[in-house]
């Protein structure tokens, strides 16, 4: 873990914090921070694929072969895919899927694309105490890592949540 901490204070870093806290030093400092010490804690860097295997058996999540037009990884998720009732496990493998993909970045890139395809996607695929937990990780310990989502075949109740945002 001691390798990571430089990496995850670099000037690169440190920059995406700021530009997910609208440049507040002090929001950032306190992202970064709360960043660090669940780092320390979770030990995402620790979690190998023997670990996270069977989640992986229907595709959910991975990383595609071939790169958006403008040399992004992209990043499938499927959530009709789930196999698993395990939210930890299920969390393990979203940051197994993460840190390989940000390992995997070309150098002058820090972003990913999602996309997430819905196809056989139901009300009882993903709990809503996973979807809590991925959103909480994904915004306070991956920011500005995601530069597109795509949403694929979305189920009809997401209009409803679309017309409230646009």
């Amino acid at each position: 873990m001691v390798n990571m901490l430089p990496n995850l204070c670099s000037d690169a870093s440190v920059s995406r914090y700021l530009r997910a806290r609208n440049w507040n030093v002090e929001k950032a400092s306190k992202m970064l921070k709360e960043s660090l010490k669940w780092r320390l804690e979770y030990k995402p860097e620790t979690i190998r694929w023997d670990d996270v295997a069977h989640e992986a058996e229907t595709g959910k999540i991975y990383r595609a072969d071939y790169l958006d037009k403008n040399g992004r990884a992209v990043l499938v998720m499927r959530p009709g895919f789930q196999n698993t009732s395990s939210s930890k496990g299920q969390i393990r493998y979203l940051v197994y899927c993460m840190e390989n993909a940000i390992f995997n970045l070309a150098a002058n890139q820090e972003q990913m694309v999602w996309l997430i395809d819905f196809q056989g996607w139901t009300m009882g695929s993903v709990s809503i105490k996973v979807t809590r937990e991925t959103a909480h990780i994904l915004q306070d310990y991956y920011p500005e890592r995601l530069a597109l989502g795509i949403l694929y075949n979305p189920p009809r109740i997401f209009e409803s949540f679309w017309k409230v945002c646009l």
